[in-house]
């Protein structure tokens, strides 16, 4: 059975190449994703030679899913900060709130059959109460629960959404037309078996499509039918799936997993077990993943001993992570924030570690820019904006001060990498480096 599961996600395996490079990202909904668009930002700005939107592999599971289809098209994580994080002001916006509707469908069809549904409850409860009352109990329930919808909310939106934005110039919503591999790994809900679109078999399906599926965290939403089968969330097997990269022939693979377990041992720490009902079953959930992920990450050793592994995620003691609140437009702000900074923070704590590693694959840790005054990446919600960015004459002003804050920003980088060479930063701005830095900046 294992094997089968494996052929349905590696039909060839290539041998890895030192400087061909891959991006596996793990899934975490909406606050995960932000908490992986802050971390991408640290690493694009601090590692030369790193551009996210010209890898060699992408694999995307779940929430990281939507990053991996706007990276493999061109979409930068500084822009989509800017989508889903701030909830830019323009047709792009990936703002949670308009990607997402009650599943009225589902729950109509709940309602429909809801009063046989009940009938079927009380017959039981009337053939078994006087004589086996506990099981009578325990079978209504059961009766009532399979009359409940197979998910809460609708995705059509977000699925919608992401077609228009990858359809536009220079984007493709077609597997088959991306500059470099796309896998997007969804669960087929009937066999329990990962499914890897954008593979062989899979290609043809709309990129748009797979992430939906890849997303639908059962019970919250419905499983996403696709051809005669019906998927669900992608993390039900694997956690990063990484090893979908590798086989593409990636030297080098970076993975970001912002679920971990919390350790909350510490004197003055807030305890996991005192915090209710919720994150207790959040801990059991992410300590079950980062478990499964261990093996996995122990695996790739002797599968592609000759490839690397990077692995970026929060700290275990890291409470802003672990208590934010999943449903705050404030808590997805402060959470992608939070991991630039943490990140950039991880990057210089670990550049003796790393720097090794990236240089067997022509990258490097710039030092220069890690030990300057961290800049802010998200901006702060403006209290006037939604009374005038709206007209054209505030939209392009809002479009043009975005445009200057991103410039000061790069001027910043390019400032830290000017010092050691004498220059100012003026003088650097045709340097490759503060290219780059630039276009990291103002991607929008």
């Amino acid at each position: 059975m294992a094997e089968d599961r494996d052929r349905t996600l590696r039909p060839r395996r290539q041998r890895t190449h030192p400087g061909r490079i891959g991006l596996a990202l793990a899934g975490g909904g909406f606050l995960g994703a932000a908490w992986e668009l802050g971390a991408l930002c640290a690493i694009t700005e601090t590692i030369e030679g790193f551009d996210p939107t010209r890898l060699d592999a992408y694999v995307g599971v779940s929430a990281g899913s939507f990053l991996a289809a706007g990276l493999v098209n061109g979409v930068s994580p500084h822009r989509m900060v800017q989508l889903f994080v701030e909830g830019d002001a323009d047709d792009e916006t990936l703002e949670p709130s308009r990607l997402l509707r009650p599943a009225y469908d589902a729950w109509g069809r709940a309602a429909r059959i809801f009063p046989g549904t009940l009938a079927r409850a009380l017959r039981g409860v009337a053939d078994t109460g006087l004589r086996r009352p506990h099981a009578a109990l325990w079978l209504a329930i059961e009766a009532l629960l399979r009359g409940l919808p197979d998910g809460l909310v609708d995705a059509s939106p977000a699925e919608r959404t992401l077609a228009r934005l990858f359809d536009r110039d220079g984007r493709t919503n077609d597997f088959r037309r991306t500059r470099a591999p796309l896998r997007i790994v969804a669960t087929d809900v009937d066999s329990g078996r990962p499914v890897a679109f954008g593979g062989p078999a899979h290609e043809h399906v709309p990129i748009s499509r797979a992430v939906i599926a890849s997303s639908a965290v059962p019970g919250l939403f419905p499983p996403v039918r696709i051809g005669s089968r019906r998927y669900v969330d992608g993390a039900l097997n694997k956690t990063l799936h990484a090893s979908l990269a590798l086989d593409e022939g990636a030297g080098l693979v970076f993975c970001l997993n912002p679920l971990v377990p919390f350790d909350g041992a510490g004197a003055g720490t807030r305890r996991v077990s005192r915090s209710g009902v919720g994150a207790v079953l959040a801990q059991t959930m992410r300590a079950t993943i980062r478990s499964r992920m261990s093996v996995g990450l122990e695996k790739y050793r002797v599968t592609h001993p000759d490839a690397d592994v990077v692995l970026f995620e929060p700290p275990h003691d890291d409470a802003e992570v672990f208590f934010a609140n999943i449903f705050s437009v404030a808590s997805r702000r402060r959470l992608c924030e939070h991991a630039y900074r943490t990140t950039r923070a991880d990057l210089l704590a670990r550049r003796g570690a790393l720097d090794p590693v990236l240089r067997r694959h022509g990258l490097s840790i710039d030092d220069r820019v890690l030990r300057v005054r961290t800049p802010r990446l998200v901006r702060e919600p403006s209290r006037t904006r939604n009374r005038w960015v709206e007209t054209r004459t505030g939209l392009v002003l809002h479009r043009l001060s975005r445009t200057l804050e991103d410039l000061e920003r790069a001027m910043e980088i390019a400032a830290a990498r000017a010092g050691e060479r004498g220059t100012d930063a003026a003088d650097a701005v045709d340097g490759p480096g503060v290219a780059r830095a630039l276009r990291e900046a103002a991607a929008a």
